[in-house]
């Protein structure tokens, strides 16, 4: 049960986040839909309504002090409203802060790099320098674009058509919440960088700040199919190089979902799950690039709540409008996109 987001609300959140944004998901929580709830006025939570829980994105944006006072304030203020509530993605942090109250279930792992080392990465990785290489060859060129460019015009038709191009190759509906892409919003605050090649653009890396870490997360990485191989490492090269020459220190490619030690039931749910989803790719993607290390990521509910009431409440919080109705949307964009591909594998072959 999603509501319009309230724009004093979300530039009230947005101050917050530029002075006590540490965890990855902050900047996301400034896109469409989210409500906030506010503890004082040092931190607040930003959230989802799914019905029957406040499924919050990340942890509280708060002082380190007062991470415990408004998860506290979030549960009880849930609890009034009889609701369930948890939150997604957070770090150790969290459940360091209130042991007692809160319970965590592992739900995967989040890759981080110090962007000041990456020519140091890039020259000792073979495989890395050759898919550079690669895309080098073939004549793709990255370059991060100026804010203005991302308001009107062709440059942002041009994203908009690889984006529908890249979900057009997804098995699954489009999903919301924490990955919903929306490239445009706050532009001059995000850093945006777009591959070209034959004279279009074929892929882009959307790079947001983090900054109580004085870092950037690489939220979006989105190539068209038609892209030449070493375009999505291109995109990371540029965003890393980028990063250092301002200064940050930390940078991560986000969560790679169901990835590492995560409980049994959630390594059945990896198995299963991988006719829709690449967990494994994903998370061999990102080890190739060869972060410097590898952070929990966990699902933080009450301790008096249950694991599994709380990981359905997270997913019902992607699927927009619940299970039922997202199953059909998937049904649905996977027939339209194997008529797709039947249509542009014929096209291959009667042009030949």
């Amino acid at each position: 049960m999603r509501r319009p987001t309230d724009e004093r609300e979300r530039e009230r959140a947005f101050q917050l986040i530029r002075q006590h944004g540490w965890n990855a998901t902050a900047f996301q929580t400034l896109g469409s839909g989210y409500s906030y709830f506010f503890q004082g006025g040092s931190a607040c939570v930003a959230y989802v309504d799914t019905g029957d829980a406040w499924v919050a994105a990340g942890p509280p944006i708060a002082p380190r002090e007062n991470l415990a006072t408004a998860a506290s304030s979030f549960i009880w203020a849930a609890r009034e409203a009889g609701k369930r509530c948890c939150f997604f993605a957070t770090e150790d942090r969290l459940q360091s802060a209130l042991r007692t109250e809160l319970s965590s279930l592992r739900i995967g792992e989040q890759p981080t790099w110090d962007p000041r080392a990456w020519p140091a990465i890039v020259t000792s990785h073979r495989s890395l320098r050759e898919q550079l290489r690669r895309a080098r060859k073939k004549g793709v060129q990255v370059r991060r674009l100026a804010p203005e460019e991302l308001l009107v015009g062709p440059m942002r038709e041009a994203i908009t058509k690889v984006l529908r191009s890249w979900l057009a190759t997804r098995s699954m509906a489009p999903m919301g919440f924490l990955v919903h892409v929306e490239p445009f919003d706050f532009a001059e605050h995000r850093a945006l960088f777009v591959a070209e090649w034959d004279g279009r653009v074929v892929a882009f890396a959307g790079v947001i700040p983090v900054p109580a870490r004085a870092g950037f997360f690489v939220e979006d990485l989105v190539r068209d199919p038609s892209a030449p191989n070493g375009t999505s490492e291109l995109l990371v090269d540029a965003a890393m190089h980028w990063a250092a020459s301002v200064g940050a220190e930390w940078l991560t490619l986000g969560l790679a979902p169901l990835a590492g030690e995560v409980p049994r039931a959630l390594r059945l749910a990896r198995r299963a799950g991988r006719v829709l989803y690449d967990f494994d790719g994903l998370r061999t993607y990102k080890a190739k690039l060869r972060p410097h290390a590898w952070s929990p990521i966990h699902l933080t509910y009450p301790a008096t709540q249950g694991a599994l009431v709380s990981v359905l409440d997270a997913l019902t919080a992607f699927t927009h409008d619940g299970w039922m109705r997202f199953g059909l949307r998937t049904l649905k964009h996977a027939a339209r996109n194997d008529r797709n591909r039947v249509a542009r594998t014929a096209q291959r072959v009667f042009a030949r």
